[in-house]
């Protein structure tokens, strides 16, 4: 079965995709990039992440499985300056580069999206040369808290579940990198295991998240496949966008979203 992208390219996933930094996406990896190294970005969507690491590295590919979004990651590239990223079509499955090519491998909210992820954490080990970096990190969506509790938002988190599941993925990755890096053969000491949380809370940090979710629900891929798959009726898609509507004008609004991080050794 071929993956399904639960989220799609919509503006407002783009939103949040185009937001994403090295800092507030892979700081846990920072500390292990330099000068010389050549970098592979696995799902490299927009590009921001990819040109931001590309200003610590010599050189950074990234790949994504279609063309389209590619578009947008060369304008990024364009707006960066970065004349030390290349960005190409890929198969995290089957990966057209030789055994050892890259100092780094690095995935950003990709595993969850799989139908194999252990395959693509192989991959990922067989293409990074020996004393090198495998780097993922995922979300974990049952693990995401916010106040105040609002039916709708539990309804949303139930839709997108049942949608990610449909299409084979796996919504809670974070709670399953350990035991995904463990089968794709990686040694337990060559893991390095950490937690990096997002945190919306501040009334532009409200506006910004509650308004591109109200919008995701219903106008990106994950709110049409709800409709498709009979996981969602558009009363529940109504019911989900006024919660994220409320929440994002209370004052109190908190939202939380944690994510697992390995650093695996090769």
């Amino acid at each position: 079965m071929k993956d399904v992208y639960t989220h799609g390219h919509h503006r407002s996933v783009l939103k949040s995709h185009t937001w994403r930094t090295a800092e507030n996406s892979a700081g846990y990896l920072l500390p292990h990039l330099g000068a010389g190294m050549r970098v592979l970005d696995v799902g490299c969507g927009p590009g921001t992440i990819t040109c931001d690491l590309a200003t610590r590295v010599d050189s950074i590919t990234g790949i994504e499985p279609g063309s389209d979004i590619l578009q947008t990651a060369e304008a990024t590239k364009i707006e960066w300056g970065a004349d030390n990223v290349q960005f190409q079509v890929g198969d995290v499955y089957a990966l057209d580069f030789e055994d050892g090519s890259f100092d780094v491998s690095h995935a950003h909210q990709v595993l969850q999206h799989l139908t194999d992820p252990v395959k693509a954490l192989a991959e990922m080990m067989r293409v990074t040369k020996p004393g090198g970096v495998v780097a993922v990190r995922d979300a974990d969506y049952h693990a995401m808290s916010w106040y105040p509790e609002l039916p709708g938002l539990n309804r949303w988190m139930d839709v997108y579940q049942q949608v990610a599941r449909k299409n084979r993925a796996e919504p809670d990755a974070a709670r399953h990198l350990l035991s995904w890096a463990l089968a794709a053969g990686v040694e337990r000491e060559q893991i390095t295991a950490s937690v990096g949380t997002w945190l919306y809370c501040t009334p532009e940090e409200r506006q910004w998240w509650g308004t591109l979710w109200a919008e995701r629900s219903v106008e990106s891929a994950f709110g049409a496949q709800a409709l498709e798959y009979g996981i969602a009726t558009g009363e529940d898609q109504a019911e989900i966008v006024g919660a994220w509507n409320s929440w994002k004008a209370n004052p109190s609004g908190w939202f939380i979203v944690p994510n697992g991080e390995l650093l695996i050794r090769t």
